[in-house]
């Protein structure tokens, strides 16, 4: 990684006025100890100009106007904040790759750090502005000087070139602050994103009238549209892609650790997306019964089992969440087809019960009930069926629920109202997953020693439809049968 050429950081000067230009930030050990004005005056001039002209918008342009239009409606009269957030330290002057907050991309299509949405009142409904970083200045040397110039981290659009992508006027974010602080009027923010804007508005909001703000974008995310439906499925088929990429490298896998094996799904991520939705979960072994194994380090065993939780996300932030249980041999062993086995039909039954009109809960409910019934069949809880799931008996096992919303966020729609989500009614648009799983810790001594460290978890994403669902990760086999023939064959290609 290469050092900035900035000479070193002065030491604090007594306070200037606020319309003082800011001080580049430079480094503290740079070897250059300055720039001359010589240097400062060349690197002024001979640059070609690169404007973009005639972009053409994104391709979700009508849809984010339209979102735009309804949270204009919901909240006339007000004044309405949402940032995309800022870059955050990784450790001393690394940054973690940015990703703008779902709100904002939701609104808007864009993903550049320190963007921030607002809709600003008029006599009927509102003038939206997306406030950004212009292109870096060539006058004061911030393109090659400053950490964040466009010579260390890459060009960024024009405000003129963000206008003809995202279909809204575009101003210089910088002058937003100091504009927040006069605005009259009542103001609502999506907080925990921008520390700067939160300050210009601290005397302007409250946290009740945010938290109805960001409440509802929520659950407006909870219907997709027809873009939003087609990128699930770009996500999905990827994701699909990405799982046939272990199965064809699990001698490899077997020969380091689970890092193969989520390094692999990660290469499927980043040259057909923007990166992997969550933290893949490459849990081999005893592992699997770990709910959220990210950690990856372990071993890869034949006869074991590997249950992969993963999911591409696109270029435009939509993401998959499937999940399947392979045996890293290519056969499940008796016990271990015996387990998968009730996990499928309780999937089954969870899938069958998501329909327009039915209970959120409806599908935790029929798949829970399958698990339960297999756990007192194998004697492993003492009936009936009835006493055992209304006591949470299964829970010991079946330990999480059954799905949830997927979209721009893994667990989307999380800060919905209850009633609203899992107590609410399925709808068409909406996407979830059914995910039902059996987990035996190694160290359970109420189960068989057969079942210790046993984990099985079958996971699709599930959209539903006018007269019932579609399943988007249908392309990737979910029987026992159906997989042992679908790794055979991709060993074999």
């Amino acid at each position: 990684m290469a050092e900035e050429l900035t000479p070193e950081t002065p030491e604090p000067e007594a306070e200037t006025p606020e319309t003082a230009e800011e001080p580049i930030k430079q480094r503290k050990n740079g070897l250059y100890p300055g720039v001359s004005d010589e240097l400062a005056e060349n690197m002024k001039s001979g640059w070609a100009d690169t404007e973009l002209h005639g972009l053409r918008p994104i391709p979700q342009a009508a849809e984010t106007a339209a979102r735009r239009a309804a949270l204009s409606a919901r909240f006339p009269g007000e004044r309405l904040v949402i940032p995309a957030g800022n870059l955050k330290t990784r450790s001393n002057d690394t940054e973690y790759a940015f990703r703008a907050s779902t709100e904002y991309a939701y609104l808007t299509g864009d993903q550049t750090q320190d963007g921030v949405l607002v809709l600003e009142p008029k006599s009927e409904g509102h003038r939206a502005t997306v406030y950004l970083l212009p292109r870096s200045d060539r006058e004061n040397g911030e393109f090659w000087l400053d950490g964040q110039g466009e010579l260390w981290v890459g060009r960024r659009h024009s405000l003129d070139e963000a206008e003809q992508l995202l279909g809204l006027p575009a101003k210089d974010v910088r002058e937003l602050p100091a504009a927040l602080k006069e605005a009259t009027g009542p103001v609502r923010n999506v907080r925990g994103h921008d520390a700067g804007i939160e300050a210009a508005l601290a005397d302007k909001v409250t946290a009740e009238r945010d938290e109805e703000l960001r409440v509802h974008l929520s659950e407006a995310r909870a219907v997709k549209d027809a873009f939003e439906i087609g990128e699930l499925q770009k996500a999905v088929d990827s994701t699909v892609r990405g799982f046939e990429d272990v199965v064809r490298i699990l001698d490899k896998a077997e020969a380091t650790s689970e890092r193969y094996i989520e390094g692999t799904f990660f290469l499927r991520a980043r040259v057909e997306g923007n990166d992997i939705g969550y933290g893949s979960i490459c849990a081999a072994g005893p592992h699997a019964t770990t709910l959220h194994w990210v950690r990856n380090d372990g071993d890869v065993r034949s006869g074991d089992l590997l249950l992969l939780d993963a999911g591409v996300e696109t270029h435009t932030l939509y993401t998959a969440d499937v999940t399947r249980t392979l045996p890293i041999n290519g056969s499940y062993s008796e016990i271990q087809r015996k387990i998968y086995d009730a996990v499928y039909e309780s999937q089954e039954a969870g899938i069958a019960a998501v329909r327009p009109g039915a209970k959120y809960r409806d599908f935790h409910d029929a798949s829970q009930r399958v698990l339960a019934e297999k756990l007192v069949e194998w004697g492993l809880l003492e009936g009936p069926v009835e006493r055992v799931l209304e006591l949470g008996l299964q829970r010991r096992w079946t330990l999480h629920g059954t799905g949830h919303m997927l979209g721009l966020d893994v667990h989307d729609c999380a800060a919905a109202r209850r009633e609203a989500y899992v107590d609410g009614t399925l709808e068409p648009g909406m996407c979830l997953t059914v995910e039902p799983g059996l987990y035996f810790q190694a160290d359970d001594l109420t189960v068989p020693e057969e079942y210790r460290g046993i984990g099985v978890r079958i996971e699709d994403d599930i959209l539903v439809t006018e007269d019932g669902n579609r399943n988007l990760s249908a392309g990737l086999p979910r029987r026992a049968d159906e997989v042992e023939a679908w790794m055979a064959a991709l060993k074999q290609s």
